[in-house]
């Protein structure tokens, strides 16, 4: 209504002006509309419901487990079903439908897609050796849930558009929600986390882990862990992505613990080594998908040449963008930040990131592991003895 009453005082205004005039503003009116309705359209379209976001999420989860597989134990699946529970009942979404699932690979690796699905990798429980050192991890995934992270990068960087940009329908909106979850994907696999939203997970997933009662240095000791076992590589799997990047999250970390005073203790190791009973692969002993990773990074196989230019708009943005990089759980071994892509391609060459380019096992399906709220009180309880 208030954009007719502008256009009647407009033709009001006009109205005197000879008459090329007139058509000359009102020209510039209808090219000023057109461009509010453009906004108005690209505000919405970024602007997903609850259903949307848990949508996106099922569509990563499946990329992730059709690349990996998943660890077809329920035992372990449902051990971390309850440390991921517990803690998040403790977080700001305690209601969200989450799941836990295990990624069959040696890769040590974390994965948490919009909605609330939260996923491990086998190497990773591997490497770990204390139910507050999950804790930590899990607790850090959950915060990328729950703040929104990928969904609201995708959003700031507007980098999604549908071709004749046409207004509404289904499958419109179907197909912008398709790219929405590659994009999602991508972000997601290559932890292409900014810092702002690294250095958040690292704080709240140490808090709600304090708040559950584990020891708040679970999070530092894998971050430690991982800082080892990269430390021999030259390539992006070790020391450009564990050096100094984890040091400094470590000091910050380290700084936080003493400044807020968190001072739980909880590390529960006889239950953590009584569910799991293997350990992680050193990485010199890692099978590579490269071939395979690589497509799903590029988003199922592009061509070639959509390959290049989307490399292309990454070099772009790294001009752009003077922002420094974090690196997450699911990138501090292996993932891509834009201003290093020269760097991941050679890596590929060589033999591909082991922990993030690590085959996977056969079995897609997830399993359907569910834990009640009296499970959860009762392990919870195995907390603080």
């Amino acid at each position: 209504m208030r954009t007719a009453v502008f256009v009647l005082g407009a033709l009001l205004v006009v109205g005197a002006s000879p008459a090329h005039a007139q058509l000359g503003a009102l020209g510039k009116l209808k090219k000023g509309a057109d461009k509010a309705v453009d906004a108005k359209q690209k505000y919405d379209d970024y602007n997903i419901t609850d259903q949307e976001e848990k949508d996106l999420g099922d569509q990563v989860s499946t990329k992730l487990r059709e690349h990996f597989g998943v660890y077809q134990d329920e035992a372990v699946t449902k051990y971390v079903t309850l440390v991921g529970s517990a803690l998040a009942q403790a977080s700001k979404q305690p209601n969200y439908p989450w799941k836990f699932i295990v990624l069959d690979t040696d890769g040590v690796n974390a994965y948490a897609a919009p909605g609330g699905i939260v996923h491990v990798t086998r190497g990773l429980l591997g490497l770990m050796k204390n139910e507050a050192e999950l804790a930590g991890v899990l607790g850090h995934e959950i915060t990328h849930v729950t703040e929104k992270h990928t969904v609201d990068a995708i959003k700031q960087s507007k980098g999604i558009s549908i071709a004749g940009e046409q207004a509404g329908g289904s499958d419109l909106r179907k197909q912008f929600l398709t790219k929405m979850a590659a994009a999602a994907f991508n972000k997601i696999f290559e932890g292409d986390f900014s810092q702002h939203d690294e250095t958040q997970s690292d704080k709240i997933g140490v808090e709600v882990a304090n708040k559950v009662g584990y020891a708040p240095t679970g999070l530092l000791d894998v971050l430690k862990k991982i800082e080892e076992r990269n430390g021999s590589r030259q390539d992006r799997n070790g020391m450009f992505a564990s050096h100094p990047a984890i040091k400094e999250r470590i000091d910050t970390i380290q700084k936080q613990i003493a400044s807020a005073k968190l001072t739980a203790s909880a590390t529960v190791a006889s239950r953590y080594k009584q569910n799991i009973t293997f350990d992680a692969k050193p990485i010199t002993e890692i099978a590579a998908d490269v071939e395979g990773a690589s497509g799903l990074a590029a988003g199922d196989k592009k061509k070639d040449d959509d390959k290049k230019a989307d490399d292309k708009k990454a070099d772009d943005a790294k001009k752009d963008d003077g922002k420094k990089k974090g690196f997450g759980l699911s990138s501090i071994t292996g993932g891509k930040q834009a201003q290093n892509n020269q760097q991941v391609a050679s890596a590929g060459a060589r033999g591909g990131v082991p922990d993030r380019d690590a085959k996977g096992g056969p079995n897609k399906n997830a399993l359907g592991v569910k834990v009640t709220a009296a499970e959860v009180d009762t392990f919870k309880k195995g907390i603080a003895s």
